[in-house]
């Protein structure tokens, strides 16, 4: 049994961690701690849950026994020293995205895990979206034939930007990016056009990323400029090629005060993905692929088979490294305003 705390109770917590764990056999939810200065902004949520104890005091987290997982889920800026704090409390750790600021100190993070015989992995969980299933499906079906180009986007309209001051690459880049590592490993070359539309010198906003893989490219895309939006991800390959609908963006939803509710219906058939490659007699087929929900479950199958049996972690260290070592580079070239080859 993994007993669980988390660091935070913001909608992370709320929506995508908590629903995930609370009818596991293998895992319990024990406490959640907040600062005292965010203690108003939950308040109204705490009482949906009254088997967890909610407290100020993270020293009656990290210096319980059964307590054996740490959950971060707290502003970017306190995920390392969090993270460090855990492990050194002798407890595993599970990290909201992005795990760190730098690839070096993402590096510190783990080398002080390894040290101390520890698991800490970042919860990348939008490795497990929906669609992003339903796209891993069709390139392990083979009926597109050898992959050629994958192009993924996930953009908005904004007229003054990201959020006015926060940009697109550690919020939404860290998790598309990692999408493409995780499903073709390591790019051998990464070019990048990055730019700041609206906040020149503050944030970026626009950001294309390419990624070539022999003779295979991917890219993923992000910008606030798009009224008409492209499809979340179009795949093309030597005998195939395939498409999904453009992400459908929940930032406007309203607002429930409650017990978060996972939904576990397949998607309905208007955002199925298209599929149109040759058969065995050379004639052309098209086909509508499902795409079922989301299973950000698998990031605890894997965390608690770490924890219990010494399973290697579904997202590897060198992909995280990597990951932000990417974000570090198309950061620079935000702030020059160029493109770049490396």
């Amino acid at each position: 049994m993994v007993t669980i705390a988390y660091i935070g109770f913001g909608v992370s917590v709320r929506e995508y961690h908590i629903p995930y764990v609370e009818n596991r056999d293998d895992a319990k939810v024990k406490y959640v701690f907040r600062r005292k200065e965010d203690i108003p902004v939950f308040a109204e949520y705490e009482p949906f849950y009254p088997e967890i104890r909610f407290t100020e005091d993270l020293d009656e987290v990290l210096k319980d026994d059964e307590v054996n997982l740490v959950v971060v889920n707290t502003p970017d800026q306190f995920h390392v020293p969090y993270a460090k704090q855990i492990l050194n409390a002798g407890k595993h750790a599970l990290v909201e995205k992005p795990f760190a600021p730098t690839a070096a100190e993402a590096r510190e993070v783990f080398e002080l895990a390894k040290s101390k015989g520890l698991i800490c992995m970042p919860n990348q969980n939008r490795r497990f979206d929906a669609d992003f299933l339903a796209l891993k499906e069709v390139l392990k079906s083979g009926r597109i034939g050898t992959p050629v180009r994958l192009e993924g986007h996930y953009d908005y309209f904004k007229t003054n930007g990201w959020y006015d001051h926060l940009g697109t690459l550690y919020n939404l880049g860290v998790h598309t990016i990692d999408q493409m590592i995780s499903l073709w490993g390591i790019p051998d070359s990464v070019r990048y056009d990055v730019r700041s539309i609206h906040h020149p010198g503050v944030g970026d906003d626009y950001f294309d990323i390419d990624f070539f893989y022999g003779n295979s490219k991917a890219t993923v895309s992000t910008q606030m400029c798009v009224q008409i939006d492209y499809p979340r991800f179009t795949l093309h390959g030597t005998n195939g090629s395939f498409t999904l609908p453009p992400v459908v963006h929940n930032s406007g939803k309203k607002k429930v005060v409650g017990r978060h509710k996972i939904n576990t219906e397949a998607a309905p058939k208007e955002r199925w993905g298209t599929l149109v490659y040759k058969n065995d007699a050379g004639e052309s087929v098209t086909e509508s692929v499902p795409v079922g929900c989301a299973h950000y479950e698998r990031v605890y199958d894997n965390i608690i088979d770490a924890i219990e049996n010494g399973a290697e972690k579904v997202i590897r260290d060198e992909e995280v490294i990597k990951v932000l070592e990417i974000l570090e580079e198309a950061t620079e070239v935000a702030k020059s305003h160029t493109g770049k080859a490396n």
